[in-house]
């Protein structure tokens, strides 16, 4: 079923043909289902290894049915966890426009020009928004967060630009660490993705070397994500899912799995409403 979270219709008629003659913007209308993406703010490249790339969560995903999907905090040690802390809170139709709004308001718009910072191998900063219409608009800033106050590749307008969408990305993440629609929970996707590399022995440098964990998913390593890059994937879902993140709870991030006899690093990342296998990894740069 269609919803239209962000206004009861897509026409200008009404408090919409009002607030238009005032100059005011007219509350936009989200076209889609409750899967829909609304909002992203995502991290691209950066200097980072190619599974690292593939198994990337977005920092925050927003659909139009109000949830909100977020990488946690995780663990200030190493080795981190094998499973990645991806939460959930839902957010008002109320608050879904402030978002929609802030982030247009912000520079997420055609045309905006954030510069290029005196910054290397530092990622980019993408944030894309579902407008009334049915468009898309997305932007990207290099080293958003990386570059100097007062680098001088940068001019007063982009620094300016710069400012604005940094300050509403601090927006979105206060949203979910003080969210106001109750405490955050564990996102369950159900469908989870294994990001498959040849396993390299760290050699006995390693404090408390990882003991090997039988993989119990869809056999390893799945189909190829890259054409150059030794990197697979397979994607598990009902109880291969449940099986795969009950032993992961015994594992980490370097943590081999066996599977057919060979030994595999694997990156385990859940899948997103709008995802739905291998294939959408192949695009994550």
């Amino acid at each position: 079923m269609t919803l239209f979270l962000l206004g009861a219709c897509a026409q200008t008629t009404g408090a919409g043909a009002a607030a238009e003659a005032s100059g005011s913007p007219v509350p936009p209308a989200i076209p889609g289902d409750s899967d829909t993406l609304v909002l992203r703010v995502a991290y691209t490249g950066g200097f980072v290894g190619p599974d690292a790339l593939a198994g990337r969560m977005p920092e925050t995903s927003v659909y139009a049915d109000g949830r909100v999907i977020f990488n946690g905090p995780v663990p200030a040690s190493y080795p981190g966890p094998a499973v990645p802390n991806v939460q959930l809170i839902t957010v008002s139709p109320d608050t879904l426009r402030e978002l929609v709004d802030g982030a247009v308001a912000a520079g997420v718009r055609e045309g905006t020009d954030f510069g290029q910072p005196g910054v290397a191998d530092a990622p980019s900063t993408e944030v894309s928004v579902l407008l009334a219409d049915g468009r898309r608009q997305a932007v990207a800033a290099e080293a958003l967060a990386e570059a100097q106050a007062d680098d001088p590749m940068l001019t007063a307008p982009q620094k300016q630009a710069r400012k604005e969408l940094l300050g509403f990305i601090d927006k979105l993440d206060r949203l979910t660490t003080q969210p106001t629609s109750g405490t955050p929970q564990p996102y369950k996707a159900e469908t989870l993705a294994a990001i498959v590399t040849p396993w390299v022995d760290p050699g006995d440098d390693l404090p408390g070397k990882p003991k090997a964990i039988a993989w119990p998913g869809p056999a390893l390593p799945g189909e190829s994500l890259s054409p150059t890059v030794k990197i697979n994937c397979v994607a598990a879902t009902g109880a291969e899912a449940k099986a795969v993140l009950d032993a992961a709870a015994e594992a980490t991030a370097i943590t081999p799995w066996t599977s057919g006899g060979k030994t595999y690093s694997v990156r385990l990342r859940p899948l997103l409403p709008e995802e739905t296998g291998c294939a959408d990894l192949k695009a994550v740069r």
